[in-house]
């Protein structure tokens, strides 16, 4: 990769010679979040659904779930619809079903930009970049760094630059450089100037829920009650597994569903380690505490926006890490898309890997858990692009990568791919040149050939004696390329004046009362 890297900067390559050219970056697709048109791939027989469920059920009836917040426990005892020992909560299969039935379907999150709406739910997919790693790494640099804000704003630009990004999910980079009582203000303050795409906020205690709330109501110029009108921006949160909710998850979690927000829960299950190592006990466990989530949701607010997500995967048994991409993971994956279907929830999924740099194991683990995504009939997937070891490491390398493979995806849900028209059988195109002859010349293909096929922004398609006398650029230099073109010319969307200095006025204030409590 270094050699890579030196012809780059004698060289450049075809991502490089369009920026000399004059034109954009990249020549990219439109912003088109794609709608899945294929039959999702269905693993389990209807016994098997049954089983998975019994098998969730059972957790939530025998066994229960802690939920380690006072609040949740009283409003779920209020409820009438649960059995509460201490912090431990069972809950009758009758009463989940009938509380996850209030939940939406389909649901919209409407960002400051409109034309940036979303839809979470029947055949939709959308796509977020890379979210939480404490870590960096770029080719100029060439090992893992600590994040800072300089690098977080870095991925920001690049996760708004690129249309087959869709939401921009937490803090693409942890920023270790700001304070962590302060850190969420700062990096809210980014992400709403230099996007105006959909955001989240971390349910990490009161004050930084609170604050990403009125931050995204101000950024949309929304009054109160237009903002909790309608999901504007949502969140996601984790279980802590085996059988636990924390109390910052909850208190968030509760906190969004009174103001009508997106609520996204995502069990991180292991299997043979945070769950049974068996694909479909681990999916059952995940299942249990994912609807107990949402049904204190419903408890709150009936029909809030919730939607279920997946993170089972397993172990490397030699050494316990965390393993990602695997033919287990992509099972696990499609099974919960049955699942959520059969709940009639939408469905959350990721593209991860456990890659440490962006390689080959990097491009083929990320392409099976983006695929197992669409084969799973998911609706939102996080970390579709820029994830790189197990969540740990982000790379604007491995964004730009992803982000190809991401293209190809919307590329292949395109109607135009299946469409039968006269014109597309094309009989007289082939009477025409018959078995003589051939279809470039012919006025069929002429009329067709700028956008019959998909064009790749950083493949190259050329044979080898052509890449080697352009460089010899590898993919992940010609990334880095990429990303540097983008990053140079970015330009951030408009915002008002006035809203701008609103949101500025109301950081500079919430630093001043000292943000967020930490612990140290």
């Amino acid at each position: 990769m270094a050699d890579a890297a030196k012809r780059r900067r004698r060289g450049g390559g075809h991502a490089g010679n369009a920026a000399r050219r004059g034109l954009s970056v990249i020549e990219q697709m439109p912003w088109a979040p794609p709608v899945n048109m294929d039959r999702p791939v269905e693993p389990l027989d209807e016994a098997g659904i049954a089983a998975i469920h019994d098998g969730a059920m059972r957790i939530l009836e025998e066994i229960g779930i802690e939920f380690l917040n006072p609040e949740a426990v009283e409003i779920l005892r209020g409820s009438g619809g649960c059995i509460i020992v201490g912090e431990n909560v069972r809950m009758g299969r009758d009463f989940v079903m009938e509380m996850i039935a209030k939940a939406p379907a389909e649901w919209t999150i409407t960002p400051r930009n409109p034309d940036r709406q979303i839809t979470i739910g029947g055949r939709n997919m959308v796509f977020g970049n890379v979210s939480s790693p404490p870590n960096y790494w770029d080719l100029a640099i060439g090992r893992k760094v600590p994040g800072t804000r300089v690098m977080c704003r870095d991925l920001l630009k690049l996760s708004h630059y690129f249309n087959c990004i869709h939401f921009v999910g937490g803090y693409p980079v942890e920023p270790q450089d700001i304070h962590a009582s302060v850190r969420h203000l700062d990096v809210l303050y980014d992400k709403l100037t230099l996007t105006d795409k959909v955001t989240h906020a971390y349910c990490l205690g009161r004050e930084r829920v609170e604050d990403v709330m009125e931050m995204v109501r101000i950024a949309g110029g929304l009054s109160h009650e237009a903002f909790d009108a309608q999901p504007r921006m949502y969140t996601n949160i984790n279980s802590t597994s085996p059988l636990k909710h924390d109390y910052p998850m909850l208190d968030g979690w509760m906190r969004i569903a009174r103001r009508n927000q997106g609520l996204v829960v995502t069990p991180f299950t292991l299997a043979g380690a945070m769950a049974p190592v068996t694909m479909s006990g681990a999916v059952a466990l995940s299942l249990a505490e994912g609807l107990s989530a949402v049904v204190l949701a419903q408890v709150i607010r009936p029909g809030a926006c919730c939607a279920i997500g997946t993170f089972t995967s397993n172990v490397d048994m030699k050494t316990g890490a965390p393993a990602f991409g695997t033919p287990e993971y992509m099972r696990a994956t499609q099974m919960t898309g049955q699942m959520a279907r059969f709940y009639g929830l939408p469905m959350r999924a990721s593209g991860v890997c456990a890659a440490n740099v962006p390689d080959g194991q990097a491009v083929w683990e990320t392409s099976n858990s983006l695929w197992s995504a669409v084969q799973a009939g998911a609706n939102m997937v996080y970390h579709a692009a820029g994830w790189l070891e197990g969540g740990l490491i982000a790379s604007p390398e491995k964004l730009v990568m992803d982000c190809e493979i991401l293209q190809h995806i919307q590329r292949y849900m395109d109607p135009m791919l299946t469409a039968t028209t006269p014109d597309d059988i094309a009989f007289d195109a082939v009477r025409d040149v018959g078995d003589k002859g051939h279809f470039f010349g012919i006025q069929h293909t002429q009329d067709r050939y700028t956008t019959a096929f998909y064009q790749p922004f950083l493949s190259d398609w050329r044979n080898y004696e052509s890449w080697e006398a352009s460089g010899g650029i590898w993919t992940a230099a010609r990334a880095h390329q990429v990303a540097g073109d983008i990053l140079a010319r970015f330009e951030p969307p408009p915002m008002d004046e006035a809203i701008r200095e609103e949101l500025e006025a109301f950081v500079a204030r919430r630093k001043a009362e000292g943000g967020a409590p930490t612990d140290f």
